[in-house]
């Protein structure tokens, strides 16, 4: 089975890679691959690797990497336009005020800001770039990673190329009003979100995330243990029960708060002094070493299920986490053995204290969560579940 695994990257992330590596951008496709690949952000290339071990040719496109894109069509004849150079002026965030007013309603706006612009899309260049590469090399299944650039209109074309299997995979809020019975397939690490789609009607499955052993092999030396309590993530107003509790943790303790610093968090927000900047990949994993502690809490509208993709990164690399009690974090995690468990805010303080007192209870729950993650929870785990939907999906009439 060849499988094609379709995703998209943070402008900011695409802003710091081709920053660091001057030049970049006017390398080959290959060249450029392997660099993105290598600085570990996000999933990289660990689900295509994993498929590719268990004897599936697999590749993924990064659907709005205009460098990357552009440097595969040159080399394949396709007359296209210039990138603009990296670092070009990103469009101007929208107010605070306006974000927080707008969180709740914004899987029904989805539709009308892709009407009017304001969505993440492909335009017409970047959508004949994708169809040739997926023409090229004609996968029998496909894994849809980002449902903004690729909508369903764009998934139905692709569905043309010689009829793969399509899976689509989301970690956030679906957007209403959007055709999702074009997949084959919907897969999520939400319960909620399965179910959503099972009560329209689409055929939907857990899909959790993972950790790529890997990625320890390519780290540098573990660091020393320097930060007493780490966040690594986003504050956004999608976050409002991590605000809270990051703004507590930050009022009692030494927080270090990596990511960007949001436009809607208010000007008294204690957080502020506590923001040391974006950290991407390999960085972001020596973060999580250099941490005694470092916390969890899932987005706002997880409820009651755990799932994001902060408790295999920390696990992973080894890291002593303490993470927000979910209904169903068991079947992931031996609450108090492999993971540390927080109830409440007062009850985080309250285990960010015993944690800094007793480090051999920091190393021993450090170590089982890393020996579960690996026995449970690496890619090779998850692409074995993906190739059994797929098998199923096949089965199908």
């Amino acid at each position: 089975m060849r499988i094609l695994v379709l995703n998209a990257d943070y402008p900011r992330f695409l802003a710091w890679l081709y920053r660091r590596q001057p030049g970049l951008e006017n390398t080959s496709y290959d060249a450029q691959m392997a660099a993105r690949n290598a600085s570990l952000f996000g999933v990289a290339d660990f689900y295509s690797r994993n498929f590719a071990a268990s004897g599936h040719p697999a590749a993924e496109i990064h659907v709005n990497n205009p460098w990357l894109q552009s440097a595969w069509a040159r080399e394949h004849g396709m007359t296209v336009e210039p990138a603009p150079p990296p670092g070009a002026a990103a469009p101007r965030a929208l107010p605070g005020w306006l974000q927080r007013a707008v969180t709740p309603f914004k899987p029904l706006l989805r539709p009308l800001a892709r009407k009017v612009g304001l969505s993440p899309s492909l335009d017409t260049e970047a959508e004949n770039i994708l169809l040739a590469q997926i023409e090229e090399f004609r996968p029998d299944l496909i894994i849809n990673q980002d449902t903004f650039h690729v909508n369903a209109g764009l998934v139905r074309r692709i569905k043309g190329i010689g009829r793969p299997i399509l899976i689509g995979q989301i970690g956030i809020e679906p957007s209403r009003g959007e055709d999702w019975s074009v997949y084959d397939l919907m897969m999520s690490q939400m319960a909620a979100n399965v179910n959503y789609f099972r009560s329209l009607g689409v055929r939907a499955e857990v899909n959790h995330l993972a950790f790529e052993p890997a990625v320890l092999d390519a780290l540098p030396t573990a660091p020393a243990a320097d930060i007493d309590v780490s966040f690594v993530g986003t504050v956004s107003a999608d976050h409002r029960l991590r605000i809270a509790l990051l703004e507590a943790v930050a009022r009692r303790y030494d927080l270090k708060l990596f990511g960007s610093r949001p436009h809607a968090l208010p000007d008294a927000s204690p957080l502020h002094r506590c923001f040391q900047g974006e950290v991407w990949g390999a960085d972001m994993y020596q973060v999580l070493r250099r941490s005694r502690i470092t916390l969890n809490s899932h987005i706002d509208f997880t409820g009651q299920k755990a799932g994001n993709m902060r408790l295999f990164e920390a696990t992973g690399a080894g890291t002593f986490l303490l993470t927000d009690f979910k209904d169903n974090l068991h079947t992931l995690f031996e609450p108090d053995r492999d993971v540390a468990v927080w109830h409440g805010i007062d009850d985080c303080l309250d285990g960010i204290d015993r944690a800094l007192r007793n480090e051999q209870s920091r190393t021993d729950i450090a170590r089982a969560g890393q020996a579960r993650t690996m026995a449970q929870h690496t890619f090779r785990h998850r692409t074995q579940e993906i190739l059994g939907f797929a098998e199923q999906a096949r089965a199908r009439p």
